[in-house]
This record gives structure tokens, sequence and C-alpha cells, in this order.
């Protein structure tokens, strides 16, 4: 059972900023979890490659202010990184990486530190600028926002299009992606959250996970987000982390692998519109059905 009462952000991290997001090239994907553990920069990492093996121009964001890990995960070693960008130490292309074997590029953050964990508002507004920025040379920004419910990370996901709320069967995952969707509901009431199930031991496992999420989404914020897709426990995840490769290059037909590359494709169906230059499309779709399936 999901306590609402237990899901109110600490007193100290305040309310987070109102942002709209202006029209651009790109689309924002942001991919949160309010838990850290839960496999959220894996899963950032994997989508956006499956992304890119389908065509889309993509940017990994590293958006997790203060504990950034996506360059480690990858293996690559920035000269420059979202830091250096804010203190106007380098310009935000000269900060951008490409992943070959990948296909698509990535922003990297600050490994190690807990510098930009508490942004100040006109750092935080810098931020965001960097990524109205970049998103004018991508069809799609994916953001992997840190753990955690503080106001930098509370507008990063207000700023998304799109926002992805991981957690897995645990307790403790499921009411902490709770409350991101309470937040989220605060912050954008129009906005576009949807639900990925990791970790799950089957898809009919999975779908237990998004029913128990939904229904207290539905009982206590009036709110039915959809389901984005269920991605199955895999052995092959974790070995593919340890070696820093991609899971999709290395174990191509793994579970995960394949449960991902689908989420992609339905999702990129879905946001492919807002890549040109042509006026955004209408708000997403309504819930969509409780399988592993539809975004």
């Amino acid at each position: 059972m999901i306590s609402p009462a237990a899901t109110h952000p600490p007193a100290a991290s305040g309310l987070a900023p109102r942002v709209t997001p202006s029209a651009r090239r790109g689309r924002l994907v942001a991919v949160a979890s309010g838990k850290g553990g839960v496999g959220k920069t894996w899963f950032a990492i994997t989508l956006a490659h499956a992304m890119a093996r389908g065509g889309a121009r993509m940017l990994l964001f590293d958006g997790d202010l203060g504990l950034a890990n996506v360059d480690i995960q990858l293996g690559l070693v920035p000269t420059h990184d979202l830091g250096a960008v804010l203190a106007g130490r380098a310009r935000l292309a000269d900060a951008l990486l490409r992943h070959p074997e990948g296909g698509f590029d990535v922003l990297p953050g600050c490994s190690g530190s807990g510098a930009l964990a508490g942004l100040a508002p006109a750092a935080l507004g810098r931020v965001l600028a960097a990524l109205r920025e970049a998103a004018a040379s991508y069809d799609i920004v994916l953001l992997d926002l840190g753990a955690g419910l503080e106001g930098g990370v509370r507008s990063l996901a207000a700023a998304a299009d799109t926002l992805l709320v991981l957690a897995t069967g645990e307790p403790t995952s499921l009411t902490d992606a709770y409350a991101v969707l309470k937040l989220h509901a605060a912050d954008r009431p129009e906005g576009d959250a949807r639900i990925v199930v990791n970790q799950a031991g089957s898809a009919s496992a999975g779908e237990r996970t998004y029913a128990t999420l939904r229904k207290a989404a539905l009982a206590f914020l009036g709110r039915d987000p959809p389901l984005a897709g269920i991605i199955r426990r895999d052995e092959f995840v974790r070995a593919a982390i340890r070696r820093q490769a991609l899971l999709l290059t290395r174990h191509p037909a793994s579970p995960a692998a394949t449960d991902v590359a689908a989420l992609a494709t339905r999702l990129a169906a879905r946001i492919a519109p807002a890549a040109s230059p042509s006026p955004p499309p209408s708000p997403l779709a309504g819930p969509d059905a409780a399988a592993a399936g539809a975004v």
C-alpha cells in the first residue's frame, strides 16, 4: 500500500519553479526514479542507444547534478562537463562527447561532486538554457535526472515534454516513484508522465507493479499515468555495466535488450512528429493498456 502521507517532499526542498517548455526542434524526454539503485542511468543509456539505432539524432544529457555517472558507465573520459559549461569555462559544444558505437552524443555531468546538487535558481536557469540550446540540434534530448526530490530535479522534470518514471516492485521504489508522480502533477498539471517498470521477474509481475502504482495515482492524484513498458530482470545487464558496454550491442537478444528496444520503437512513434520543424503535435493520447506494450 502506498501512503500519500509518506510522499511529501522535505520542507527544505521547497517548491519547484514553474517551467513552461519553449518551442524547439528536439523533444525533451526525462527519466526519473525518486530513489537510486533501480537502474535509471543504465535504462537512459540503453534507451538512447535504441532510439539512435532507430534513426533519431540523440543527445543523452546527464542531469544528475552532483553524482553524474553516464560517462563512467560508457567508459568515456570527458575534457569538459556540464559544470564547466555552467561556470563559463567551456561552450556547450566543447563539452559534448560522441559515443561512436552507440551513435549518440553525451553531455557529461560532474562525477563524484556535490557542487551542483543544490543549484541556485540562476544556475538552474543556465542548465535549462543549455537544454534548450542542445535541443535545437537533436531530434530527442534524453535527460537522466538525479535521484531524489530536490527542487532542481523537480524543475528539470517539469521542463520535459515527457517524463518516464522508473520503478521496480520494491515497496520503497514504488513509494518514491509515486512521490515523483505527485510532485510532477503539482509542478506540471498538464504534463505527460509515464511509468516504466524495471527489473520485473516477468511481464505479468511487471503489470502487477504498474497496477499498484497506477491505483495509487488514481486514488490520491486523480491521474492515470500510462504504462511506457516493462523491462524484465536480466543477468546480462549487470555484466554489460561491469564491462562499460552497451547491452544492445553485447547481448541484443537478451530479455532486457528486447524490452528496451520495443519500448524505444513505441516511444519514437509517439513523439516523432515533434522532431520536425512543423508546429508541435497535440498532447499525447491518454492511458494505454496495462501491458508490457503501449507507450
